[in-house]
C-alpha cells in the first residue's frame, strides 16, 4: 500500500462513526472492580516510501507494563482538553515528538484492558525522517512495524498462557527484535482489519 492510498484509507477509517460500546480486551475476565482509568495513545503512522507504525519499548524499571511494546501514550490528565491532547502530550514527553509534526485524523474505538485502563487510540500521520529522543525514564527503544506486516492477515498469531490459574489468550505480532502483544497488539489487529476492509 503506497502512502497516498494509505492516507486515503486512514481518512476513511477516521471518518467512520465510533461504535458506542467499548471494545474489551479478551484478557478482561468478568467485570472490573472499579471504573477503568481514562488513557490515550497515539497510533503514529509514518507515511514514507515504505509506510509503517511507530512503536516504543518501555524501560524495564517502570512500575507498570515494564519492558512492553506500546504506542506513545498514558493517562489522560485533568489538564488535557481531550484524548488527542493527552496522546500528543505523552508522545512529546516520551519520545520528543513535536505535536506540530503530527496530523491528527481521528480516533478508533476505546479499548479496555485487564489492567484497568480505558484507552482511546488516536490516529496520527507522521512524515518520514523524523528524529526521536526517547525519554530515559520511560522509553528504551523507538522502532517501526511495517504496514506490509499489518496488512498480512496471517501475521498476527494467538498465544496462550496461564495467569492466576486461568488460561489467557492474546494477540502477538511478528517482529525480529520485539515482542508485540497485549493491548498494543489488539489495537493493531483492530486497525489492520479496518485497513484490509
Amino acid at each position: 500500500m503506497n502512502p497516498d492510498t494509505l492516507r486515503a484509507r486512514l481518512m476513511q477509517i477516521a471518518a467512520e462513526p465510533l461504535i458506542s460500546t467499548v471494545v474489551y480486551g479478551e484478557e478482561v475476565m468478568g467485570q472490573l472492580e472499579k471504573s477503568p482509568i481514562p488513557a490515550a495513545v497515539l497510533v503514529p503512522v509514518i507515511l514514507g516510501p515504505r509506510p509503517s507504525i511507530l512503536l516504543t519499548k518501555r524501560t524495564s524499571h517502570l512500575k507498570k507494563h515494564a519492558g512492553q511494546v506500546s504506542f506513545p501514550g498514558g493517562r489522560i490528565d485533568k489538564e488535557d482538553a481531550h484524548p488527542e491532547a493527552a496522546a500528543l502530550r505523552e508522545a512529546e514527553e516520551e519520545i520528543a515528538l513535536d505535536p506540530a509534526r503530527v496530523e491528527v485524523i481521528g480516533r478508533m474505538s476505546d479499548y479496555v484492558t485487564g489492567t484497568g485502563y480505558r484507552i482511546t487510540p488516536v490516529l496520527g500521520l507522521l512524515p518520514p525522517g523524523l528524529v526521536y529522543q526517547p525519554s530515559p525514564d520511560e522509553v528504551e527503544f523507538v522502532f517501526e512495524l511495517s504496514i506490509e506486516v499489518l496488512l498480512d492477515p496471517d501475521a498476527p498469531q494467538r498465544q496462550y498462557r496461564e495467569v492466576l490459574g486461568r488460561s489467557r489468550e492474546y494477540w502477538v505480532w511478528p517482529h525480529p527484535e520485539h515482542f508485540i502483544w497485549g493491548a498494543t497488539a489488539a489495537i493493531l489487529v483492530h486497525l489492520a482489519g479496518k485497513l484490509r476492509g
